[in-house]
């Protein structure tokens, strides 16, 4: 009986493809041979969530991860390693395509990027040369995976179910570090961490509160869960390991460890300062393979590395061509390129809250270039308030004895920019931008944010709502580099005016709201709502965007009247928003109402009846039927 599979004896191929297709596929079925001719390596991404440099490894005193550690020393430990955005579902979005969010579309937290009909995630093009592809089991692309990405995405995949001999590519995915498993109930928590003894428990009195939290009781109990997280990370780490030791398969294994983005305490993740970005990575490299290593075991290496690196590098290291659309550069195997002097990426809208950023990093600065800095860093999300440290930090504001670092989150604007000397100033709290002496430095990293936004294609600058409208025909990929679809330089331009918060500028704001692009349009609305009073000279050109075509110039131009004594005029703008059938309407009609606060309480009856789910657009749907909930709480009802 022949061991080869019966579709090679049905395969509609030429005769001497398929006698060299078959034997090939022969090979794989005859134990020992197989694997003695397999001159490719297995790949393993073993991955947590939520998770900083806080190991061992890294020099943190209080952390206790002995697999990790040990893991470290017979492995490369990378010091410069990025996501791309201080939040999961953008970064993974990058980590599995080698594109930047911003290019894709992907960029908002749980939205819906559709992706060019035929566009691949890394993993297909592994199994179209042979590679079985398993992943357990977290995807969270923020698009619909292609069929054919995996050959299993489940909570049972598993290398184990590849053919013999096959080489494979296997992600392994750990959960337990998830910011909802710091705030989790008590019953919750002690499942999670029922493997710690008594002297891997983490003292709260003894943790490192970083200078931009308050030091309570709330804030350390949390740090010290997040310790006990990663601790009970470790053993299910060290349990994947044991299985590849158990089967045989550690000598032909490359391993990575990282996580998904920084450490998921409040200011931290979904923001994109140093520690919501910064990751550990750790790989691993066997007797055979150990002529990839940049490091000998136990070594480290200051390569910057950044999550777009991640899908050409995983091509690269099974011997593969890099595809040509994507836009990191592979740091291991044969495509290895240039070593990388910067970072880049971005935070646009996370959950409800709006905003939008982006950033490049250097060995020495962050530079940061807020494109919303009318609005404060710490705006209300329903998810962030679980936690009792978020709701005790707010106390404190409200309260007003919040000084020093901490205050920073809840003043009522950001700086347009903000720089960084991360060698001096890891925590990021000191924000170099306005000191003469460090001029230079911004200037240099101004131009260079510029010319990454343009290189990439960044969509970022078009809202939300155009984004979609304008990529309905085609997906946002193929029109970021359309200069009608989206127009980058013009909107840099307007929202480089917008943002300066210029009083003298409010005539040339008015002027943008003439412009024949919506987008251009609302930025020029925006730069007015962020002057507020001070965009009175505007009053007659804001009433006429109360016409506009475009529903996001509506609803910002209302906003802002708001603040002109023109509430009646804002509100039934607001009110027909919330009844429109245009979710994202909604979503920025219930914002605007949540900034009024008092002001927006006749809009309750409305409010409450604005849940709405649209096709295609169900996490958007989420939100603003999260915003309904508790809006009328919020703003007093």
């Amino acid at each position: 009986m022949s061991l080869a599979p019966r579709w090679c004896e049905m395969a509609d191929t030429a005769p001497a493809m398929k006698l060299v297709s078959c034997f090939a596929l022969l090979l794989l079925t005859i134990p020992g041979l197989a694997a003695a001719s397999n001159a490719r390596p297995n790949i393993l991404w073993i991955t947590c969530e939520d998770t900083s440099p806080h190991l061992g490894a890294y020099g943190d005193a209080f952390a206790v991860t002995p697999r990790l550690d040990a893991f470290a020393r017979q492995g490369v430990r990378y010091t410069q390693a990025f996501a791309y955005t201080g939040v999961c579902a953008p970064s993974r979005s990058c980590l599995i395509t080698g594109v930047y969010p911003l290019r894709l579309g992907s960029h908002h937290m749980r939205s819906t990027a559709k992706l060019p009909p035929d566009f691949k995630l890394f993993p297909a093009y592994l199994r179209a040369a042979g590679y079985h592809a398993s992943n357990n089991v977290k995807e969270d692309y923020n698009f619909v995976t292609p069929p054919g990405t995996w050959d299993e995405s489940s909570n049972r995949a598993h290398w184990r179910k590849r053919a013999p001999g096959q080489p494979f590519f296997a992600v392994f995915n750990f959960t337990v570090t998830h910011q909802s498993q710091i705030f989790c109930d008590d019953a919750r928590y002690r499942q999670n961490t029922k493997r710690l003894t008594p002297a891997q428990r983490s003292d709260p009195d003894q943790v490192t509160v970083p200078p931009f939290h308050p030091d309570t009781p709330e804030f350390r109990q949390e740090w010290a869960r997040h310790y006990e997280n990663v601790t009970a990370m470790d053993y299910q780490v060290g349990d994947v390991l044991d299985e590849l030791e158990q089967d045989g398969l550690a000598d032909d294994t490359i391993v990575f460890f990282f996580s998904d983005h920084g450490t998921g305490m409040p200011g931290v993740k979904m923001w994109a300062w140093g520690p919501s970005l910064q990751v550990p990575l750790l790989v691993r490299f066997p007797p055979k393979w150990a002529h990839l290593a940049p490091a000998a075991p136990g070594g480290t290496t200051d390569r910057m590395v950044s999550f777009v690196d991640f899908a050409p590098t995983v091509l690269s290291l099974a011997g593969l061509e890099l595809p040509a659309h994507f836009q990191g550069t592979a740091f291991l195997g044969a495509k290895a390129g240039a070593a990388r002097t910067f970072v880049f990426g971005g935070k646009d809208r996370q959950g409800e809250a709006v905003d939008g950023l982006r950033y490049v990093r250097d060995a020495r600065f962050q530079y940061i270039r807020n494109f919303h800095p009318h609005l404060p860093h710490g705006q209300y999300m329903s998810y962030n308030w679980q936690h009792a440290s978020m709701r005790r930090w707010e106390q404190l504001h409200l309260s007003g004895r919040l000084s020093g670092p901490s205050a920073r989150f809840f003043a009522p604007r950001k700086p347009m920019e903000e720089l960084y000397d991360v060698r001096s100033d890891p925590w990021q709290v000191k924000n170099l931008a306005a000191d003469p002496a460090y001029a230079g430095e911004l200037a240099r990293l101004r131009d260079l944010l510029a010319a990454e936004m343009s290189a990439a294609g960044d969509l970022g600058l078009l809202p939300e709502r155009e984004l979609h409208a304008r990529s309905a025909a085609r997906a946002p990929y193929l029109i970021a580099t359309d200069a009608r679809a989206n127009p980058l330089a013009d909107l840099r331009r307007a929202a480089d005016l917008a943002n300066r918060m210029d009083p003298r500028q409010a005539p040339a704001l008015a002027e943008l709201l003439r412009a024949p692009d919506a987008a251009v349009r609302w930025w020029g609305a925006t730069g007015l709502l962020a002057l507020r009073a001070d965009a009175a000279p505007a009053r007659t050109a804001l009433l006429a965007a109360l016409d506009d075509d475009s529903p996001d110039v509506r609803i910002a131009a209302a906003e802002t009247l708001a603040h002109l004594g023109a509430l009646d005029r804002t509100l039934a703008v607001l009110e027909a928003a919330l009844k429109s059938d245009d979710i994202f309407a909604r979503l920025s009609a219930l914002g605007a109402a949540h900034r009024l606060g008092a002001a927006a309480r006749p809009l309750l009856p409305v409010i409450r009846n604005a849940k709405l789910v649209v096709p295609g657009q169900k996490d958007a749907s989420d939100y603003v039927g999260r915003m309904v909930e508790y809006l009328p709480g919020r703003i007093g009802g």
